[in-house]
């Protein structure tokens, strides 16, 4: 949902296919993002390495002089799997050190076209604004529509009563890189009053923890 100006964006998360897809806009469009970015003095926190789409964005933000941060899993950053990193390299244990590494940087989420990887990584961060983990905004580069069908499915969903229309709302798509991140900055997100009650304090849940290992000693 769009609104008045709310974000103040510094650092954003780009997720992006490791290959280059088979259209030459994908690129084209990609490296319009890195360029957007440097414009708009907006570092840039990636997955690492130089291939495909991702490694596209990162030279290019890189090129433009913003800062750049690839968050690589060991495993990842032996041999010459992904490619060189561009700018700096922050090696983490696992997957899921990598995606809260990458959350923990940045003020919002940007996925180019992609395959597996990228829809995982898009779902885990759009599920957890659902369950108000976070109220950062996430967006869909639309790039010759190729995020149409995906965009359709979550309208099915909420037609058919399995997401609510505040949820679909969270993600927001645009065709050019100038009109999304303006749409991100300019995202006030709903509250779902049901969602709002849970408690994610890392403080109460280890104040939990300590009470349930009480009462079972």
């Amino acid at each position: 949902m769009a609104g008045s100006s709310c974000h103040h964006i510094r650092n954003i998360c780009v997720f992006g296919g490791s290959s280059l897809g088979k259209e030459n806009e994908f690129l084209e469009s990609t490296n319009h993002v890195g360029q957007v970015l440097a414009e708009r003095k907006i570092h840039l926190v990636c997955g690492g390495g130089s291939l495909g789409l991702m490694g596209g964005v990162s030279i290019a933000a890189f090129l433009g002089s913003s800062q750049v941060l690839g968050v690589v899993p060991k495993a990842l950053a032996k041999g010459d799997i992904i490619g060189k990193t561009i700018g700096e390299e922050l090696q983490v244990s696992t997957m899921s050190d990598r995606m809260n590494a990458m959350f923990n940087h940045v003020d919002a989420f940007i996925a180019l076209p992609g395959g597996l990887g990228t829809l995982e990584e898009i779902f885990h961060i759009f599920s957890w604004a659902q369950l108000h983990i976070h109220h950062k905004p996430i967006g869909l580069l639309n790039v010759n529509g190729f995020y149409d069908n995906l965009l359709s499915f979550l309208d099915q969903a909420v037609e058919q009563e399995f997401l609510t229309s505040s949820t679909r709302q969270i993600i927001i798509s645009a065709a050019t890189a100038e009109q999304l991140i303006d749409q991100l900055q300019s995202f006030i997100p709903v509250i779902n009053p049901s969602m709002s009650r849970i408690n994610w304090s890392t403080k109460e849940s280890r104040k939990k923890l300590r009470l349930d290992l009480s009462l079972h000693l």
